[in-house]
């Protein structure tokens, strides 16, 4: 580093200014608000056990290449509660008030300072005031914080999420993520063997593994599967050879209490995220519509021999044009048998020929909130009668699991109805000789949570009141596949996003056509960009 030029060092700087969030530089006018965040925060805290504090981190920053990082993503958790989008950053929510600098709080969020050098490459930082204004609680420098004395003797449960991990250390800084997770660490005295599993399946077996017996031993079990070193826990052992209700109690009472709480918190947030308030719901609306909207100009806009990278590119520029900040997820364009793969995230092939169809799973991102809608259209504007099959297929699975979207109804209910159709249809088209043969074809679930995350948090429990999913049967079937070779390369899904409320269901997602019908008419249609050409490059 003692040679390290000033050139290298600006250059360094111009380059990661792209990677970093531009706090102070003008928000949407429809950005929730601090209020929002501090009742999130109040609910969390009203759930805390007695003496208790929530500790979480802001999620690290990332390296793309060499001295380039990620654009900067807050940690969904994070953002739920506080509104801060910077990173480097650590909030403590403490259930009853605590003392700190003479005065009683019972949060405290600690922040990146002002810097003059950084805010003239990254851009401006709220800064300890600045956030303290805008997003209405105590706050702190984040440099402050391993001075910070942490009452630990006080409190008999500390509640986190799994530390961040893999977490670059900037040697020069004393208050990067890296830093603060090793200052949390020493004033908590974290054991240098501690095991978030174990910690949550202790957790699991304490809160659950009475009332919940045979769905918690199966659970047990996978993990122990997965993390084999978890079958010489004598604890874990002693629940799943319990074999009556009186050995099993007793099994329960002798899972040790731990300070240190990793399952807690997750399960408290999973329960508050999975039911969205009015102003969620609004920028879900928004995020969904943009991306509906997405679908539509795509399908008017394509042409045979489009590349998926140019299909990708239309549906993220309707994002951008309607100020989506970022797509929720890598965006899913693939064609023919790239179709028939789930993630298919490269949209490397140059040209589509007309007789394929185009599964287009996207979604943009508004002020955090994620939209997730999937369309398969035919290249040429026309489905073959085999692909028209398949579709209507997907179609009339789809609507079965809409029927299924009720409060009270179980989340495994709309996948069950749709399981049914396609199973039932494929033994019709003679794909397969039997319903137990359908799984390949349709081989992932139907319904996810959607908010913060595309896959977002959420008990999985019956159907509540106020919750946002998805609905998206598919069938996939590649070449190779042991059937009849006209059905090879036709890959379809069909995902819509689905509010569920005490009133029924409502097809947030219903801007984007669904029917063959539909969107052959509307892929018949001229679009804004049929006289968009470029210079041919060499």
């Amino acid at each position: 580093m003692a040679a390290f030029r000033l050139c290298a060092l600006l250059c360094w700087l111009s380059l990661t200014a792209v990677a970093q969030p531009h706090a102070g530089s003008g928000k949407p006018s429809d950005t929730l608000d601090k209020e929002f965040h501090r009742q999130r925060r109040e609910v969390l805290r009203q759930q805390l056990p007695p003496r208790s504090v929530a500790v979480l981190f802001a999620s690290p920053v990332r390296n793309r290449a060499n001295d380039v990082d990620y654009y900067y993503h807050p940690d969904p958790d994070f953002y739920y509660l506080t509104g801060y989008t910077e990173p480097n950053s650590v909030l403590l929510l403490f259930q009853s008030p605590q003392n700190v600098g003479g005065k009683q709080v019972q949060e405290l969020l600690f922040v990146q300072p002002h810097d003059e050098m950084h805010e003239l490459w990254n851009g401006k930082r709220l800064g300890v005031e600045g956030a303290a204004k805008e997003l209405g609680i105590a706050t702190r420098a984040n440099t402050d914080f391993a001075g910070f004395k942490l009452d630990t003797a006080s409190l008999q449960h500390i509640l986190i999420k799994a530390l961040p991990h893999d977490v670059r250390d900037d040697a020069s800084d004393q208050a990067d993520l890296y830093s603060l997770v090793e200052q949390f660490k020493s004033k908590v005295k974290y054991p240098t063997d501690f095991d978030a599993t174990r910690g949550m399946l202790y957790g699991i077996v304490r809160a659950q593994g009475l009332a919940q017996a045979d769905g918690v031993t199966a659970y047990v079990q996978e993990a122990m599967q997965q993390q084999p070193h978890l079958r010489e826990d004598r604890h874990l052992q002693g629940y799943l050879q319990a074999k009556d209700m009186r050995a099993r109690t007793k099994a329960v009472a002798a899972i040790p209490a731990m300070k240190l709480d990793a399952f807690s918190l997750d399960q408290l947030l999973d329960e508050m995220r999975e039911v969205k308030t009015e102003a969620e719901l609004k920028l879900l609306r928004k995020a969904i519509s943009m991306s509906a909207i997405g679908q539509v100009e795509v399908m008017k806009a394509m042409k045979p021999g489009m590349s998926e990278m140019e299909v990708q590119g239309i549906h993220e520029y309707v994002f951008k044009k309607y100020g989506a900040q970022h797509v929720g997820y890598p965006s899913i364009v693939g064609a023919g048998s790239n179709g028939c793969v789930l993630h298919y995230i490269s949209s490397a092939k140059p040209a589509i020929p007309g007789q394929e169809l185009v599964l287009m799973d996207v979604g943009a991102e508004y002020l955090g909130y994620t939209a997730d809608v999937t369309r398969t259209i035919p290249a040429n504007g026309k489905f073959t009668a085999e692909q028209k099959a398949i579709y209507e297929l997907v179609l009339k699975a789809q609507e079965a699991g809409f029927k299924e979207c009720k409060v009270g109804n179980s989340f495994q209910a709309p996948h069950q109805a749709a399981q049914e159709v396609i199973a039932d249809g494929l033994v019709k088209l003679g794909i397969i000789k039997n319903r137990a043969e359908a799984q390949p074809y349709f081989p992932h679930g139907t319904s996810h949570y959607l908010g913060l995350d595309v896959h977002d948090r959420g008990s999985y429990g019956p159907f509540k009141g106020n919750t946002v999913i998805t609905v998206e049967p598919g069938i996939y079937i590649p070449e190779g596949s042991p059937c009849d070779k006209k059905w090879w390369g036709i890959g379809v899904r069909i995902e819509d996003d689905i509010l569920i409320t005490e009133k029924g269901w409502e097809n947030l997602s219903k801007l984007a056509p669904r029917t063959v019908a539909e969107i052959e008419k509307t892929m018949a249609q001229p679009s804004a960009l049929d006289g968009f050409v470029l210079p041919k490059l060499d």
